[in-house]
């Protein structure tokens, strides 16, 4: 079972977000489906699809990789990556985590976290906190 859903989310990315197939998110999503991305969630395929706009209207295109999968039960969580152009044109990166739990076959709940202040942070070419500059010589010395 974990494998087949840990399949299902690499669809979903392939799908939804690389091809930009709109009807997935209703093949896939259960109409009571609750997606929450960080402090705000959105209930039901129909409420996903205005983010799904929302984004495809920002980033015209989008190229999301998948990496490693962790399943438990009817719980799976992939890391992912992706290359994103904005409507300005500028082409920026972010990376992600998501955690999808699964009924019947298809998505039930699933939470979403990403790089949202990187992604704002490259379209506004503002520079990094010091929190996350790192020191190259302490990196070194880390191993």
């Amino acid at each position: 079972m974990s494998e087949r859903h840990e399949q299902m989310i690499i669809r979903w990315f392939e799908e939804v977000w690389n091809q930009g197939r709109r009807e997935t998110i209703d093949e896939m999503l259960k109409p009571e489906c609750l997606f929450h991305d960080g402090s705000h969630s959105t209930k039901g395929p129909q409420a996903f699809r205005l983010f799904f706009d929302r984004m495809r209207a920002d980033f015209p295109e989008i190229k999301v990789a998948t990496h490693q999968a962790v399943s438990a039960g009817d719980l799976s969580c992939m890391r992912w990556s992706a290359t994103m152009r904005h409507a300005t044109g500028k082409q920026i990166g972010t990376t992600g985590m998501a955690m999808v739990r699964f009924e019947d076959g298809r998505f039930a709940e699933a939470w979403q976290n990403w790089d949202m202040y990187g992604l704002v942070q490259q379209l506004e070419a503002a520079p990094a906190p010091h929190l996350y500059v790192q020191d190259a010589n302490a990196a070194t010395e880390r191993g």
